[in-house]
């Protein structure tokens, strides 16, 4: 018997798009990795200033997160997963 949490790439693939809110920023899922599994978030209402090589600031790009689905153990949901609050 296996107490596992069966949870799709598909499932969480149809999660893409969907507004949350985490740490009391407004992001965008934007991406599923297989490993982990994990989703990606996108901020929506900051960017940062990223730099080249050399240090130098080259572009604004928005901040993102990434977000394990499960714990180590893939038994139960990771609480960072939990605490993410839907939008509208």
């Amino acid at each position: 018997m296996t107490d596992r949490i069966n949870i799709t790439l598909e499932q969480l693939r149809g999660m893409i798009g969907i507004q949350v809110e985490h740490n009391g920023r407004a992001c965008e899922v934007v991406e599923v990795l297989e490993d982990g599994p994990s989703i990606v978030l996108r901020c929506l209402d900051q960017s940062n200033i990223q730099t080249s090589l050399h240090g130098n600031p080259t572009r604004r790009a928005p901040q993102t997160y990434t977000i394990p689905v499960l714990t180590p153990d893939q038994r139960e949901l990771h609480a960072e997963f939990l605490s993410l609050d839907l939008l509208k």
